[in-house]
């Protein structure tokens, strides 16, 4: 006769045990990564499948698909109905590719593209260079304009991260009083979208390298604002378009360390007209890191900055000392969501 095990959820976890659950917790990143690249939350969007329907539309092995199906009700991805079928739930819905919400790239991006990276943590720590220079050879960024298609899943993954905080940006901050606000290395465009919807009396400028703004100029066109955003192609460490009143870089300085930060931000205070804003869109270290879940998300991009371009997020000291060698000075800190932070800085 088989007995059932008994567990009691609210018992609390002694050290040796939560220790135990964060080494092993990495299947979960590789299991949502699978699922991701295996579109199953596509294939379950309109009602619920076998793990025999689903091996045939994916090309899986069958006995393996139904393990990762059923460790994935575990972290409700998706739930085992009663019939032996498989449904999505409202979290699997996210890594739909049609959601408006979809957090699907940054899926692909972090379980393909960065985890290899990943393994390389301690060579970054005991050399203080990138991961992914050290492991491919590649500088910075080099490889997303070496591959289109990483580059279009990195980029994707930067648009899902922003559409999280950008209503946040827009109503934390005033932006109607801007003419031009220019978005240094804007990517697709997603925050300077939001922000012009927002403000109809503003024009914009994208700027960025051409492996992104060519999808840029795609979605403003989309969202109707062909008409007042122009799209630049361009590299921050060179120039960047003048005359603009706003200029905002969302999660820019810390991809790159102070030498490499203050390049861009000079090229900004060469450009902005005397009464202009610099407003950046970024995560500041605290001084103290505690056991928390916003500063757990902190330190994952700090050391993400590490293996990854080389950069580094800062104290809201070290911004000041940043911005203010490159002719500028902080006026305000305004919190956001998911620990990010807006940065208002003005012409020193």
């Amino acid at each position: 006769m088989s007995q059932s095990i008994e567990t009691n959820p609210s018992k609390a976890l002694d050290p040796a045990e939560r220790v135990w659950r964060l080494i092993t917790s990495n299947w979960m990143s590789q299991a949502i990564y699978v699922a991701a690249e295996l579109r199953i939350a596509d294939l379950l969007s309109s009602s619920s499948m076998t793990s025999e329907e689903l091996a045939g539309a994916t090309g899986a092995h069958a006995p393996s698909l139904h393990r990762l199906l059923r460790a994935l009700t575990t972290i409700e991805i998706c739930r085992e109905r009663a019939d032996g079928a498989f449904e999505l739930t409202p979290m699997g819905s996210l890594l739909r590719s049609d959601s408006p919400e979809s957090l699907r790239s940054w899926a692909l991006y972090s379980g393909g593209y960065q985890w290899p990276i990943w393994c390389h943590l301690l060579d970054s720590v005991k050399t203080g260079e990138s991961a992914r220079k050290l492991v491919t050879g590649n500088k910075l960024f080099e490889h997303l304009e070496r591959d289109p298609a990483v580059a279009a899943i990195f980029n994707q993954a930067m648009v899902e991260l922003t559409r999280l905080f950008s209503q946040g940006v827009v109503r934390a901050y005033d932006f109607s009083h801007m003419k031009r606000i220019v978005d240094i290395g804007g990517g697709y465009g997603e925050l300077l979208a939001t922000i012009l919807q927002a403000n109809p009396g503003t024009h914009g400028v994208l700027f960025d390298l051409p492996h992104a703004i060519e999808e840029g100029r795609r979605h403003m066109a989309e969202v109707g604002l062909e008409e007042r955003c122009e799209i630049v192609a361009g590299s921050f460490f060179e120039t960047v378009p003048g005359q603009g009143d706003g200029y905002l870089l969302s999660r820019v300085i810390h991809d790159w360390n102070d030498r490499r930060s203050k390049v861009i931000l000079e090229n900004c205070r060469r450009a902005i007209t005397d009464d202009g804003k610099l407003l950046l869109v970024e995560r500041v270290m605290p001084e103290r890191l505690e056991a928390s879940a916003d500063h757990q998300a902190i330190a994952r991009s700090d050391l993400n900055m590490l293996i990854g371009p080389g950069g580094q997020e800062r104290t809201e000291a070290e911004f000041r000392a940043l911005l203010s060698s490159t002719g500028f000075r902080i006026e305000k800190v305004i919190a956001l969501e998911l620990s990010f932070n807006l940065i208002e800085a003005i012409p020193a």
